[in-house]
């Protein structure tokens, strides 16, 4: 088929319908600094490379579709966190977002600590060489193995997220002769400019024990009055893919009135704080997120203020980034599949992989972008919808965006900042096989998670 052999979809902003996108870009062949990897470019040929290796070659290497991830970038971004809050402060990045042993040894290396949320991401942490007292373990609902685990190998901090919590993490330690640092993780009644499912700090939620009604100042009297517990500090999140910085100074304002409270009750000031992650992204062109040492500058004199303010010592802060590190570092590769115009609305481009290696946009309504990436086109750009393989009409990996015209099956797409939640999220939805995560570094390629083969499938399958 030739790349002018199906028909056009719309193609003027002026006849668009109604949709999540902007007006057509000028140039359909630029890439966006803001929402690809620093090493991403077009070569003289047009092709996109990422860390001097171009996409055809790594699709020819790696197979479609795939998560490519430039390590210089992911080690720069990290770089950045760690030097914005300086040795005052401790950052964690947060593993829900992508965790592999490859990555928590580029985490140790770089000088970050790291944050884990079940007994899976503890197990990768420690086989990884992550040493157990940089860990922090977080979850609303960590069983007795995964406590247990977690205080043998002698983790840095559990976050405690209820009063039954309290109490079995104190047995469990007092049981294996140790005294258990943590932090208590409350709600603040926060709630981040951000989409409703991933707002975390407002009190109708599942996490954290709520700062109204006494609440939190119970969990503490209850914490502080237990051998096996090493309270340390309090632990708040208010959401994710935030961007005004406002939530977090409510929020701190609260944590830190709580501080005073413990102070004037028990006399103790304690002396970390963690003020969470969910720093946002770049996805489409539209967003504008804040660089780490804006991030620190502004979170540092919002405590310190709280602080002086409350005559309490300042307390170290803690920060959890996640997406913030790995998000922009990686991309999604696909090969478009088959292409269908609908007349006066958009054209359907279907690409061989979906909401099994990509579920945010189904659900949270995410938005992305995407760019032909096997060569450039001086074609008009046409109004698409980027579509999965699997037998699900709402399995869309970018609803909205301008592709060239002469876009034909055989070609490479890509969509950038995916290199958060979306391998964590991945399924074998239709049993659809899971993507590999590729590293690319200094024109060099290397698996670091491996493409799931049929094998894989059939071996869980016991009936």
């Amino acid at each position: 088929m030739s790349r002018s052999a199906h028909p056009a979809g719309p193609r003027h902003a002026d006849v668009l319908p109604e949709g999540h996108y902007s007006a057509p870009p000028a140039d359909l062949n630029a890439l966006d600094a803001k929402v690809w990897a620093q090493t991403v470019a077009r070569d003289a040929e047009g092709v996109v490379t990422v860390g001097g290796v171009d996409v055809k070659t790594l699709a020819e290497q790696h197979g479609t579709p795939a998560y490519f991830v430039d390590e210089a970038d992911f080690r720069s971004r990290a770089r950045a966190w760690r030097s914005a809050f300086g040795s005052d402060a401790d950052v964690f990045y947060a593993g829900k977002a992508f965790l592999s042993r490859a990555v928590v040894r580029w985490l140790h290396e770089e000088g970050l600590n790291l944050d884990v949320c079940s007994g899976g991401e503890l197990a990768t942490a420690l086989s990884a060489g992550m040493p157990a007292d940089r860990i922090a373990f977080h979850g609303n609902n960590k069983s007795v193995e995964e406590i247990e685990r977690a205080v043998r190998a002698g983790v840095g901090r559990i976050v405690l997220d209820s009063f039954q919590e309290i109490v079995r993490v104190a047995h469990i330690a007092r049981e294996l002769g140790k005294r258990q640092r943590v932090q208590i993780r409350i709600t603040v009644g926060v709630e981040a400019h951000t989409h409703e499912f991933i707002a975390t700090a407002h009190e109708d939620q599942k996490f954290g024990i709520p700062l109204a009604g006494g609440q939190a100042a119970e969990a503490v009297r209850r914490a502080l009055q237990l051998d096996g517990l090493e309270l340390i500090g309090i632990h708040s999140h208010i959401g994710s893919q935030i961007f005004d910085m406002s939530g977090f100074e409510v929020a701190a304002h609260r944590v830190v009135g709580l501080l005073k409270d413990i102070r004037d009750e028990h006399g103790v000031e304690l002396p970390e704080i963690d003020l969470g992650g969910g720093l946002g992204i770049a996805y489409t062109s539209d967003d504008d997120p804040r660089e780490p040492h804006e991030i620190a500058k502004a979170l540092t004199e919002i405590v310190t203020r709280e602080c002086e303010s409350a005559k309490l010592r300042t307390p170290r802060i803690s920060v959890e980034p996640g997406r913030a590190i790995v998000g922009p570092t990686a991309f999604t590769l696909y090969e478009v599949g088959t292409i269908k115009p609908l007349d006066g609305l958009r054209t359907y481009v279907s690409v061989d992989g979906g909401m099994s290696d990509n579920i945010r946009t189904a659900l949270y309504d995410a938005e992305y972008s995407v760019a032909l990436v096997s060569r450039t086109s001086d074609a008009a750009p046409m109004l698409a919808r980027v579509v999965g393989k699997h037998c699900e009409s709402g399995d869309i990996v970018v609803k909205d965006a301008f592709l060239p015209a002469d876009l034909a099956p055989g070609d490479l797409v890509a969509v950038p900042a995916t290199g958060a939640y979306c391998r964590s999220m991945a399924s074998n939805y239709n049993h659809v096989l899971r993507p590999p995560v590729v590293a690319v570094l200094d024109g060099e390629s290397r698996v670091i998670v491996r493409r799931e083969t049929e094998e894989d499938l059939l071996r869980l399958d016991v009936g």
